[in-house]
């Protein structure tokens, strides 16, 4: 089991970048998409 935990670390932590990475870009398109609409 101990093998299983240490494994999944480096997983997790690829996860958790992933879903920043998301994040970040949807944050992104939503200020893009509202300065584009205070803009008109």
């Amino acid at each position: 089991m101990a093998k299983n935990k240490y494994g999944a670390e480096p997983n997790l932590k690829g996860t958790l970048v992933s879903v920043f990475g998301v994040g970040i870009i949807m944050i992104i398109m939503w200020f893009a998409t509202y300065f584009l609409y205070v803009a008109r």
